[in-house]
């Protein structure tokens, strides 16, 4: 990771924008760039989807969004005019899907799997479909109240809806990174039981000021077994895994990891797409700590195509398993009124532990990923 000067984005189609981007996140996905997905980069990528800003410059065909509009950028980049689009499925736009990879739509700054789109950790960026993509944003609140729009809320969003849990239930949430978290704090404010496990203490404190149990995994033999001792023996009704591919922190899976690294590009991106390499404890404990007849809402990004997975008991319980990017566009309309809300009841404004001018991104990566400084959620003044 590096801070460099590059020229500055331009309109390429008559239907884009350039941005100045004002604020800027720094994201768990990005992470995977740094380590698994790095056979997929190429030198000079720029990266970060989670980015807002002042609108510099529109397209001869842009008619929605004016120069000097405030706006929030979604990471999956959606015509809203597609199929997919209309089924509300914005992160398989079929405009934008990248067949030649096998996957969905294009993702801002997100490696040669989904398009090389240049990203929006940077100063400049521009932005397509400027009519429908950006989520125009009031003046006023600050920055914080608005930039999660951007992922961080809408993948929360989603997770809570995929989890469907029901009135009165109870909703586990494994893992209290950012996503985590914030799918907690919606959990809660939609007057939901939330337990969070996760073994990292910053984390934990943070989800129980705000009215979630936790679970140390660290301080327990077994969640799940943890998560049916605080539910009458039943389980949890929803699980939401908000961890994903976190190979850090496993010696295993972190070796072959490196060892493919190693490895030729070419070599190395058929192995990560076919290969299981990931963390599976994550995952597992859900559908472990799951009852009978629960949802599993996968939120929490996984690779490679042959993890085990245990196929009996998911059967068995006959669980609801409901995965995918997040469909921003989806869910954006629904979210502004609690980000508009005076009261700021998901606490947007205080969510980010640091605010970093650009030019620390490549400390502020390695202490993300080491976990240090309490660092939790990160954004970019550039």
């Amino acid at each position: 990771m590096s801070v460099e000067e590059v020229p500055d984005p331009t309109i390429v189609d008559p239907t884009d924008a350039i941005i100045r981007v004002t604020t800027t996140g720094l994201c768990g996905s990005d992470l995977h760039l740094y380590d698994p997905l790095a056979p997929f980069m190429t030198p000079g990528d720029i990266i970060g989807h989670e980015p807002m800003g002042i609108v510099e410059e529109v397209g001869p065909d842009v008619t929605n969004l004016k120069i000097g509009d405030r706006v929030v950028v979604p990471f999956n980049i959606s015509c809203g005019d597609c199929w997919t689009c209309n089924q509300g499925l914005h992160s398989q736009c079929e405009t934008t899907q990248n067949r030649d990879t096998g996957t969905g739509a294009s993702l801002l700054g997100f490696s040669q799997l989904y398009g090389s789109v240049p990203g929006g950790q940077a100063e400049y960026l521009r932005v397509q479909f400027a009519d429908f993509l950006p989520i125009k944003v009031p003046e006023g609140p600050s920055d914080d109240r608005f930039v999660y729009l951007s992922d961080v809320l809408p993948t929360a969003y989603q997770a809570v809806r995929y989890a469907d849990v029901p009135d009165g239930g109870v909703a586990l949430v494994m893992g209290a990174g950012p996503i985590g978290d914030m799918a907690a704090r919606i959990a809660l404010h939609e007057g939901r039981r939330v337990i969070v496990a996760d073994w990292v203490p910053e984390r934990l404190e943070r989800v129980r000021a705000r009215g979630a149990e936790t679970i140390n995994i660290e301080e327990v033999d077994d969640v799940a077994t943890e998560v049916r001792d605080r539910t009458s023996g039943r389980g949890a009704d929803a699980v939401i895994d908000a961890v994903g591919m976190e190979a850090h922190g496993n010696p295993v899976a972190e070796k072959v990891i490196k060892a493919v690294g190693l490895l030729p590009d070419a070599a190395a991106r058929k192995l990560m797409m076919t290969v299981g390499i990931d963390r599976l404890a994550a995952l597992h404990g859900s559908i472990d700590a799951v009852r009978r007849g629960g949802t599993v809402s996968l939120i929490g990004v996984y690779g490679g195509a042959a993890s085990p997975m245990p196929l009996m008991q998911m059967f068995d319980k006959q669980i609801q398993l409901r995965m995918g990017q997040a469909n921003v566009r989806r869910w954006s309309d629904d979210i502004l009124p609690l980000v508009t809300d005076d009261s700021d009841p998901l606490g947007t404004e205080s969510f980010a532990t640091h605010r970093l001018p650009l030019d620390d991104a490549p400390k502020a990566y390695a202490q993300f990923r080491a976990k240090e400084d309490g660092m939790i959620k990160v954004v970019f003044q550039p």
